[in-house]
């Protein structure tokens, strides 16, 4: 079921007339889409940032003036370069019948019995890209690590995804590993020597 956000039009304003809608509780925000023409809207920001912490590539079921109900994804979130506060958002206007592309969210399940044998799980991916018709867009993805033993690891091409659901990301990125304890040692020790070559 596609998550239901409510819009109100606006004026396309000054930064001021931007800066009070954020005061009263209301981002500002554009609905495009090649059906459809560019319309600045506002939307109550604690409904999007509800989205944002739960499913940032959820489909939108977007209550727009003058189009009714959308169904939009976000396309792009502008935050504030000091506060990181949200300060204008992109909704994308798709197509319930074309294929889309979204990051989808990892959920990592289970103990690793290498971890428990006493090795580290490194994590390399937090989200991978998928594509397919927005009906079928995962809110996220299962990935089952508890079979991981010291050295061993998970790649893409050992997700299990839904039926019409296609993972864009190469199939032999590894999702995660399981480190021996002076393995995992070296590489965050060697974390911060790399940072600095790069940076001289």
């Amino acid at each position: 079921m596609a998550t239901t956000m409510k819009a109100e039009e606006r004026k396309n304003g000054t930064n001021a007339s931007r800066r009070g809608l954020r005061e009263s509780g209301k981002i500002p925000a554009v609905i495009y889409g090649s059906k459809i023409e560019s319309l600045p809207i506002a939307i109550e920001e604690r409904e999007l940032l509800s989205v944002l912490r739960t499913n940032p590539h959820a489909i939108i079921e977007l209550d727009v003036p003058q189009m009714g109900k959308q169904p939009v994804m976000i396309n792009e979130v502008q935050r504030d370069t000091i506060n990181k506060n949200v300060i204008h958002v992109d909704f994308h206007q798709i197509d319930m019948d074309e294929p889309v592309s979204a990051a989808v969210r990892l959920e990592y399940v289970g103990d690793p019995a290498g971890v428990k044998a006493g090795g580290v799980l490194q994590i390399q991916h937090h989200e991978v890209e998928v594509r397919c018709l927005p009906k079928n867009m995962p809110a996220a993805i299962e990935v089952d690590i508890s079979h991981l033993e010291v050295g061993m690891n998970i790649l893409v091409s050992e997700l299990k995804v839904p039926d019409g659901v296609e993972v864009r990301t190469d199939e032999n990125d590894v999702l995660a590993t399981v480190l021996a304890p002076t393995k995992a040692a070296e590489d965050a020790e060697a974390a911060p020597e790399a940072e600095a070559e790069a940076s001289s």
